[in-house]
C-alpha cells in the first residue's frame, strides 16, 4: 500500500452538534489545497482526515508541506498502511521505519485500537510488536519511559496505519467558518501577523491597502501584494482593495492642524475600510495596532480612530510586545518582506508632535474643512481590487 497522511483535529471535536459542519469545511480546504500536486483522495473518519495519493503522479512532498498551514488540523503524521494482522504490521514498522530505529539509541511503541473488533488490546499489539523489533534491532534497547524513538501503530477501521512521531499543525479552526473580515494591510511586520492570527480562528481574510503615488512607489504597493501573498499559504486565496490615498493625505496636509494628521488619516481608513468590508460581505475589520507602540496607538487615539465605524475592530496585537510579534512574522514567513525599506503612505506627511490623548470633539472639528464624503467617494471609485494566492508568483 503507499503512504498516506493521517492528519487530526483540533479544537472540531470539541463542537458537538456542528461538528459536521466544521469538519465539511475542513475537507473542502484541505481537497482545494491538494489540487496543486495531483489526484488525492481526502476523507474524514474518528476524527481524523485521510489524505491518500490516488496515483504515481501526486507530488506526496508538496502536498506534506501544503498540510502545514492548513488551520483546524493539530497534528500531522505521514504513515504506511497495511492489512489488519500482527505479520503485516511488523513487516510494515520494518520497510517503513526499519532505518529510523537502526539509528536510535532506544524506542518503544504505542498502540491505539480503534477497531475494537480487533482481537487484541492495545497494550497486547505494543508488546508483541515492540518484541519483535527488540530481537531485529538488538542495538536499539527498549525503553517505555524515555525512549529516543517511538513507533506508533493505529488500528482503524479500514486498515492499520504504522508511523513514526507526528508533528504540530497549523491548529485553529477551519477557513471559513467564522465569516469573513477585511485586514487593514500596511507593508510594516504587524498588520501580516494579524491577518494570520484571525484566519486561525476560521476567518476567510480579505484585504484593503491604501496607496499614495507618487508619494509611495510601485515597489511598495508590491511588496504589500507580496505580503498578501504569503499570508494566502494560510489563509487560502484573497482579494487585495488598493485604494488611492493620495488625494486624502494631501487634502489633510492643505488644511487640517498638523498634530491630527495622523488621526485623520486613520480616520479616513477605517470607514473606507468599512464600506468596502460591507459591500464584499465582511463583517469586521482587522489592524495590526498595538497599544503603545506609536503615537497613534494610545488607548485614545484608537478611541477616536475607531468612533468612524459600527461592526467590530479585531485587534490580535494589542496586548503583545514587538519581539512576540516578529517571532509570529518570522514563522509565517512575512518578515523578510515587511523589513525591505520600501515606503509606506503611513510615513507620508507624518506630524513632528502628533496628538497622542485626543478627543472625539478634537477630531471632529479639525475635519471640519474637509468635505469628507466627496473624497471617500473618489477615492473608493478608484480602487483596483487584485485577488492573489500563494502559488502565485513572488512579486519581490
Amino acid at each position: 500500500m503507499n503512504e498516506i497522511f493521517l492528519l487530526k483535529l483540533g479544537e472540531i471535536v470539541l463542537k458537538g452538534a456542528n461538528k459536521r459542519q466544521f469538519e465539511s469545511r475542513l475537507r473542502q480546504n484541505i481537497r482545494r489545497r491538494m489540487k496543486a500536486y495531483g489526484n488525492f483522495d481526502v476523507y474524514i473518519m474518528q476524527s481524523t482526515v485521510y489524505v491518500e495519493p490516488k496515483d504515481e503522479m501526486a507530488d506526496v512532498e508538496g502536498a506534506w508541506e501544503a498540510c502545514h498551514s492548513i488551520f483546524g488540523l493539530v497534528s500531522l503524521c505521514r504513515c504506511r498502511p497495511c492489512e489488519k494482522d500482527m505479520d503485516s504490521i511488523f513487516n510494515a514498522v520494518e520497510e517503513y521505519l526499519g532505518e529510523d530505529l537502526d539509528c536510535a539509541k532506544s524506542f518503544k511503541v504505542e498502540s491505539k485500537r480503534s477497531d475494537k473488533q480487533f482481537p487484541m488490546t492495545s497494550i497486547a499489539i505494543s508488546q508483541e510488536i515492540g518484541g519483535r523489533l527488540a530481537e531485529s534491532h538488538p542495538n536499539c534497547l527498549v525503553d517505555v519511559h524515555n525512549p529516543e524513538y517511538t513507533v506508533y501503530v493505529e488500528v482503524r477501521d479500514l486498515a492499520a496505519y504504522v508511523h513514526g512521531p507526528a508533528v504540530p499543525g497549523a491548529g485553529g479552526l477551519p477557513t471559513g467558518v467564522g465569516g469573513r473580515s477585511m485586514c487593514l494591510l500596511s507593508g510594516g511586520i504587524d498588520s501580516p501577523v494579524a491577518a494570520y492570527m484571525i484566519a486561525k480562528r476560521g476567518v476567510e481574510i480579505e484585504c484593503v491597502h491604501f496607496f499614495s503615488y507618487p508619494y509611495t512607489s510601485q515597489l511598495a504597493k508590491d511588496k504589500v501584494l507580496e505580503l498578501a501573498r504569503l499570508v494566502t499559504k494560510y489563509s487560502g486565496r484573497m482579494t487585495v482593495n488598493i485604494v488611492p490615498f493620495t488625494e486624502i493625505q494631501e487634502a489633510i496636509r492643505d488644511n487640517c492642524d498638523e498634530q491630527y494628521f495622523t488621526l485623520i488619516m486613520r480616520r479616513f481608513m477605517m470607514e473606507i475600510s468599512q464600506r468596502i468590508a460591507k459591500n464584499d460581505g465582511c463583517g469586521s475589520l482587522i489592524t495590526g495596532e498595538n497599544l503603545g507602540q506609536v503615537a497613534s496607538q494610545t488607548m485614545e487615539a484608537m478611541a477616536v480612530t475607531g468612533a468612524v465605524v459600527d461592526i467590530p475592530i479585531f485587534m490580535p496585537l494589542v496586548g503583545m510586545d514587538k519581539e512576540e510579534i516578529v517571532t509570529i512574522a518570522r514563522k509565517i514567513g512575512t518578515l523578510e518582506t515587511s523589513i525591505l525599506p520600501y515606503e509606506d503612505c503611513c510615513t507620508v506627511f507624518t506630524p513632528k508632535h502628533p496628538k497622542t490623548k485626543p478627543t472625539l470633539g478634537q477630531l471632529i472639528h479639525a475635519e471640519e474643512k474637509l468635505d469628507r464624503e466627496a473624497l471617500m467617494e473618489r477615492a473608493l471609485a478608484g480602487v483596483e481590487k487584485v485577488r492573489v494566492e500563494y502559488h502565485d508568483e513572488p512579486l519581490l
